[in-house]
């Protein structure tokens, strides 16, 4: 059972919740934004159960009946909106009131998904809910919504961790070998998420090995062999822009290098060719 103590990183986040529910300042709508695998679920789980649960602190305490239902994921006041259903809240939704708390939490994964039409019938439901609803919406492009929806939610903007604590996570909490973290650590580009999925893959090895054997071929090969490439990724059951984007630090590091390399010659370039004459 995680809390809030087991999120990497978004601190300010954490502290902005906490104090939202501790000072009873919650607002009746939210966008968690953030890119895929940076912790808005997660959040938004904490949030609700936070809201929901009967000791009413400022994390959820996993002893009471409404915290084992929200772990349970049958907690009848926090609705998560799938896709099965039509992907917004109608007015009616919001005017069932709460079983057993205070609040009737709505959390909508995927909401930058929503259709014009949707948005502007959540819109509705947004410019007049109830005192006990609240509303999460989680998106990877907030731009995306309507602005008349911004406007009336309260932004939280999930940033990029620093890589020393995706590192540490890494290391600490999933076993995963210091040479491994780094490699992780450095495709995930401070997304938890992305650094946890390649970490937990049984085919590590296999996905950096066929990087690198792409990018050592690439300029010899045809149509046909870049094709048969894409094909075998999908093996390791990784998606085609993570893909890309190990390829992107691999060029990245070599960057870095060679710039490296040059500016020690820049610097240290008369005592190398002291130490290549003495020899």
């Amino acid at each position: 059972m995680s809390g809030f103590k087991d999120v990497v990183g978004h601190s300010e986040i954490i502290q902005y919740i906490q104090n939202a529910v501790t000072e009873d300042k919650v607002s009746h709508a939210y966008i968690l934004n953030g890119e895929k695998g940076s912790g808005k679920k997660m959040l938004a789980g904490l949030f609700a159960q936070t809201l929901q649960c009967e000791k009413g602190g400022a994390e959820p305490c996993y002893e009471c009946h409404s915290c084992k239902q929200a772990v349970s994921g049958n907690h009848p006041d926090i609705i998560w909106v799938t896709h099965e259903k039509p992907n917004s809240i109608s007015v009616e939704d919001i005017q069932v009131k709460p079983y057993n708390g205070k609040y009737k939490i709505y959390i909508v994964p995927d909401a930058d998904m929503m259709t014009v039409q949707a948005q502007n019938a959540l819109l509705k439901t947004i410019e007049e809910p109830p005192a006990y609803a609240v509303i999460l919406l989680l998106t990877e492009n907030a731009n995306s919504l309507l602005p008349t929806i911004c406007s009336r939610c309260v932004m939280l903007k999930l940033r990029n961790i620093k890589d020393q604590l995706v590192k540490r996570y890494l290391m600490e909490q999933l076993q995963v070998p210091d040479y491994k973290a780094d490699v992780c650590t450095a495709f995930a580009q401070g997304n938890i998420g992305k650094a946890a999925m390649l970490a937990g893959s049984e085919h590590f090895n296999e996905i950096k090995d066929e990087a690198v054997r792409l990018l050592k071929n690439i300029d010899t090969m045809e149509l046909g062999d870049l094709v048969e490439a894409v094909k075998r990724i999908s093996a390791y059951k990784i998606e085609i822009t993570d893909y890309l984007d190990i390829l992107m630090i691999w060029y990245r590091d070599v960057l870095i290098y060679k710039a490296t390399m040059n500016i020690d010659r820049l610097i240290f370039g008369e005592e190398i060719d002291s130490i290549r004459e003495r020899a």
